[in-house]
């Protein structure tokens, strides 16, 4: 059974290996993928303290491209729910962000950079928001407006900081966002999306039908409840934001792990996140309707599952998350295809014996596709199921 899984795979050839071994580093986990109109698979992931930007034309199985983001290497942040992020632009643009360690634990600044030929070269990295005090700045997300513009949100501490040396009850952190109107040659002062968000849980980002970009991302009400927060996020406007779950999960620290959010072109906000209200560890899907429960929620999966990512197109809705079994990790998928009123029965797409990097579902021509690194090793593995 094993091996009919690993044959669902498209694995990427040892070919480019020289690309780690020449910095003297293995690559570490965490990536991000995207895929463009024409088919063209994109992966950022690091090389030591380099961000390596790569293509593949034949859907993962050999990279035609490789460049390296920054040429001067500095720390990054690269594993678990802060890793480096890729969006495109509709003129063939090359987005990227990721979030650079500083000397003070837990601090960072986000991190951005650009290329407008292709890949072929990138500028020189630059910091997006004002604020430069050696603080939490992390966790950032990237995505692009039907416009073109670019979001880019994270989290952020400035407030905690002000909070505690006004002697002022502070949980959490807070998210803010910038945007670029111009390619990413530069960015706006950065605004608050909310006070008390979660510390280290990933921020989704979605566009919706008319081009614009909404948040999904866990927040703190109360006493440390660990719910989450759907927010729009205007270019040149002021964000709104309610909330969005209503699971009551109480819980005094961050669980590292976040939400993901797809919208579909009717508008539907499809989301899944995860919680452990009860002592109860699980995956749930709902649709949102922000300021009030989510509806057709379902349990897509329970103890031992995490990090799902979801995508949508047309009625077709696709969940992936990580299975932790006794034999190893598993890839694990289930389908809807009544735009999410019902889900068909779990079922692994492909295995590893060790540690991945989380799941990412891209979409081209229809299809469904989940980016995955199991030990490094990028595949892009097909939702189909075996006939």
């Amino acid at each position: 059974m094993r091996a009919m899984l690993f044959l669902t795979t498209l694995a990427t050839p040892l070919a480019h290996a020289h690309d780690m071994a020449a910095m003297g580093h293995e690559a570490p986990l965490g990536f991000d993928a995207a895929l463009d109109g024409a088919g063209h698979l994109w992966v950022v992931d690091t090389v030591g303290e380099h961000v390596r930007v790569r293509r593949s034309d034949d859907m993962g199985r050999d990279f035609a491209l490789s460049t390296i983001v920054n040429p001067t290497g500095e720390p990054i942040y690269a594993e678990g729910e802060n890793r480096p992020k890729i969006a495109l632009g509709p003129k063939g643009e090359l987005y990227v962000t990721w979030s650079q360690p500083r000397k003070a634990p837990w601090t960072g600044f986000v991190r951005f950079s650009r290329s407008l030929d292709g890949g072929a070269h990138f500028d020189a990295p630059k910091t997006v928001h004002k604020d430069t005090a050696e603080i939490t700045h992390r966790f950032d997300s990237l995505a692009v407006d039907g416009k073109g513009n670019l979001v880019v949100a994270w989290i952020d501490k400035r407030d905690l900081e002000a909070a505690t040396k006004a002697h002022t009850p502070y949980l959490g952190a807070a998210t803010y966002y910038s945007w670029s109107t111009d390619r990413g040659a530069t960015f706006a002062p950065e605004r608050k999306i909310t006070d008390q968000s979660c510390e280290c849980c990933r921020i989704a980002l979605a566009r919706t039908p008319q081009g614009g970009i909404e948040a999904f991302f866990r927040a703190i009400y109360g006493d440390n409840i660990r719910d989450h927060a759907y927010a729009s996020l205007p270019v040149g406007g002021s964000p709104t934001v309610e909330r969005a779950t209503f699971t009551q999960w109480h819980i005094e620290g961050c669980p590292h792990h976040g939400p993901s959010l797809a919208i579909a072109a009717d508008g539907t906000q499809h989301a899944v996140w995860f919680s452990a209200e009860g002592g109860k560890p699980h995956i749930s899907y709902g649709q949102l309707v922000p300021g009030k429960p989510p509806v057709h929620g379902v349990d897509v999966a329970g103890n031992g599952a995490s990090h799902a990512d979801l995508a949508v197109d047309g009625r077709h809705v696709w969940v992936a998350w990580h299975q932790m079994t006794a034999d190893g990790l598993q890839l694990m998928l289930r389908e809807s295809t009544d735009g999410g009123a019902t889900f068909g029965e779990p079922r692994a797409i492909a295995h590893t014996d060790g540690p991945s990097g989380w799941p990412k579902l891209v979409l081209h021509d229809h299809r469904a596709f989940v980016a995955w690194n199991p030990g490094g090793q990028f595949r892009l593995v097909p939702t189909e199921a075996l006939q």
